[in-house]
């Protein structure tokens, strides 16, 4: 009688052991609010040299609550260039989020300048197609020249005949930028006709050789 009773006692402890496991570590979730940034103005913007840049901000929220805001980057208005503003936020439980504005300084050469239209790829003679949305800014859609791609990029021309295409959020949501064949931030236009350029699209679905294009 005395075995049986130590048995069932154990029996009992073991049981309230699982039981206390199960309801402290399984099944458990949690629900986090992630901070929203609202940016007012465009994510793309063009301003001539000499202007003052005025930041059109950004607001980041928790659910309701005002959530700390930081910026990186700065717009030289008085150098012809590309410039990233990023801004980031993080909620309570450490999710980051973060969101970008890029500004074009353009100088009275990019003014001047329109790089508008039809550009054949020479290996397969697949169109990119430029078109000028304001001074020194232009949007390229299939800009590596593949059949059959849906993406359109935002592409800068902030001086003479220099073309800059830094990381962006493209149109079909993909991170994409450009570099010259070299690897370079700087990727020469030829003013000169035929009207040319050689670029790498740095994205994930393109591969790493040049693409070369010439004006129709």
């Amino acid at each position: 009688m005395k075995k049986f009773h130590y048995i069932f006692i154990v029996a009992l402890i073991l049981l309230s052991y699982s039981c206390k496991r199960d309801l402290t570590s399984e099944g458990v979730s949690k629900v986090t609010t992630y901070v929203t940034l609202k940016m007012t103005g465009e994510h793309f913007m063009s301003i001539a040299k000499g202007t003052p840049f005025t930041e059109p901000g950004v607001t980041a929220l928790e659910g309701t609550e005002p959530s700390t805001l930081t910026t990186l980057g700065t717009v030289d208005t008085n150098t012809a260039g590309v410039y990233t503003i990023t801004y980031g936020a993080t909620n309570k439980d450490g999710f980051k989020v973060s969101d970008m504005r890029i500004v074009c300084v353009y100088d009275e050469t990019a003014a001047s300048n329109d790089f508008s239209g039809n550009y054949a790829r020479s290996s397969n003679q697949s169109l990119a197609e430029w078109t000028k949305i304001a001074p020194g800014m232009y949007s390229v859609f299939n800009p590596g020249g593949a059949p059959g791609t849906n993406l359109t990029i935002h592409v800068f021309n902030p001086t003479d005949n220099i073309i800059i295409v830094p990381s962006q959020v493209s149109s079909d949501g993909s991170i994409t930028a450009a570099t010259n064949p070299q690897g370079g931030e700087e990727i020469t236009y030829t003013p000169d006709s035929p009207f040319s350029y050689s670029w790498v699209i740095v994205n994930a679905g393109y591969g790493t050789s040049p693409r070369n294009f010439t004006k129709q």
